[in-house]
């Protein structure tokens, strides 16, 4: 799975990364990238995996709006044949709080 956000002892920006080395994992950092870069996902925590080609976008996100607009990034990313979107609406009873 991979999380669009870096761990604290990640250094993504780094000028020596290694290319990802399958099709899948490089579809992985792709759509990693398009959620970290769109404001509606940006905040949001999704994980994503991909399997044949087949991108499966988990976690929880604050509306429908950002639901949505996950999945189609992810079906924007050239290469992806079908998104699986299991994204969860976050409890909104606790944020009226």
């Amino acid at each position: 799975m991979h999380m669009p956000w870096p761990l604290p002892d990640e250094n993504w920006f780094a000028a020596s990364q290694p290319e990802p080395d399958s099709p899948d994992r490089r579809l992985e950092a792709l759509v990693a990238q398009r959620l970290c870069a769109d404001s509606t996902t940006r905040r949001q925590r999704i994980g994503v995996t991909v399997q044949n080609r087949v991108v499966i976008l988990s976690g929880l996100v604050s509306d429908t709006d950002a639901r949505q607009v996950a999945a189609e990034l992810a079906w924007d990313v050239p290469g992806v044949f079908d998104v699986c979107n299991t994204l969860r609406l976050g409890d909104q009873r606790r944020s009226r709080r």
